[in-house]
């Protein structure tokens, strides 16, 4: 910095308007330097001493290069503000700031099977628990999230991953014909949840499951999958999603939708929940569905540590090395003709 302090850069404009001022105060002082030449020249002219010359004022003459007594003068007052500037600690500063946290594993276990179809979801229950998971997603911040299909048979469609636009990809892809086995295997699909986060170092893992109808597949008993899932720590939610009575599913050949029976098991997800220390839900609409995943997004949140980096450079000493320039210069000045030898 102070290697190129003779450049003229350091006195434009620009360059003053990008300091950081640690003592501003001496600023305010810049523009009373202009009353020490003021206050030094007339101080000389009242004050100061005369030589009595045998000459008429009408021969007397200024001299050309009279006007060089001037610059001692002129030495002082932009040493006297050089030195204000250095008081005043002109500094630019690079603030930057390190964000991290320890996220959270998160396995997203769907239901897809036939009666997810039912319509009193819109459009339906599967669309409609796609689009809050996807929101879901979307609210996290370096949390690992992997995602479970499951019908009668459960399969992991994604491994635990940070790559959200890979998880976009893929729930966009879950269909129900992904799975040909009918039936709905909420054990199996714990099991298969677990298995990925089994080995995880994770100091938070959840499970979110959820499911419309009882489970009556798959060969884990859905208990027996709550214990493991307590056993390695892995906190179950359980949402079950649908009406119970009759429900619209399809259109009859006048277009007119169609009621169809529908029964859930709700004791055995709370107990789910229960055994795996989370909670249940039960919701029957798209807001209250909404609401359940924004509730559960409150509930595991990372704790987002900050370190914050303050880099300060200090300018000062250009200002400084000007002004003892200067007064070198001034020091020199008054040794030579233009300095006054009665008054010095």
């Amino acid at each position: 910095m102070t290697e190129q302090w003779y450049l003229p850069e350091w006195f434009y404009p620009s360059n003053f308007a990008s300091y950081q001022w640690e003592n501003a105060g001496f600023l305010y002082a810049l523009p009373l330097v202009p009353l020490i030449f003021i206050f030094r020249s007339l101080w000389r002219k009242y004050f100061g001493q005369k030589v009595p010359v045998a000459l008429g004022r009408a021969e007397l003459k200024t001299a050309k290069g009279a006007w060089l007594r001037f610059i001692p003068e002129v030495l002082v007052c932009l040493i006297a503000a050089l030195m204000l500037i250095a008081l005043a600690r002109p500094q630019r500063s690079n603030e930057k700031s390190e964000q991290w946290t320890e996220g959270i594993d998160i396995m997203i276990a769907l239901d897809i099977s036939q009666s997810m179809e039912i319509e009193d979801f819109t459009p339906n229950r599967l669309t409609a628990a796609k689009k809050v998971a996807r929101e879901f997603i979307q609210g996290r911040i370096q949390d690992r999230i992997g995602l479970v299909i499951f019908s009668g048979d459960a399969y992991s469609l994604t491994p635990l991953s940070t790559d959200y636009k890979l998880l976009y990809s893929y729930l966009d892809m879950i269909d129900f014909g992904m799975i040909d086995t009918r039936g709905t295997a909420i054990g199996s699909a714990l099991a298969v949840s677990i298995n990925r986060m089994r080995e995880s170092e994770s100091k938070s893992k959840v499970c979110i499951l959820i499911s419309d109808g009882e489970s009556n597949a798959g060969n884990i008993d859905p208990m027996t999958a709550a214990d493991l899932a307590a056993g390695y720590s892995i906190k179950v939610y359980t949402i079950l999603v649908g009406k119970e009575g009759m429900v619209p599913f399809g259109r009859d050949l006048f277009g007119r939708p169609q009621m169809v029976p529908n029964t859930v098991d709700e004791t055995t997800m709370r107990k789910i929940a229960e055994v795996g220390g989370g909670e249940f839900f039960r919701v029957t609409d798209n807001k209250a569905l909404e609401q359940v995943f924004k509730k559960i997004d409150q509930y595991e949140k990372a704790e987002i540590k900050e370190t914050r980096f303050r880099d300060v450079s200090d300018f000062y000493p250009v200002y400084l090395t000007w002004a003892l320039v200067l007064m070198i210069l001034w020091m020199g000045a008054k040794a030579l003709f233009i300095a006054s030898p009665v008054e010095d």
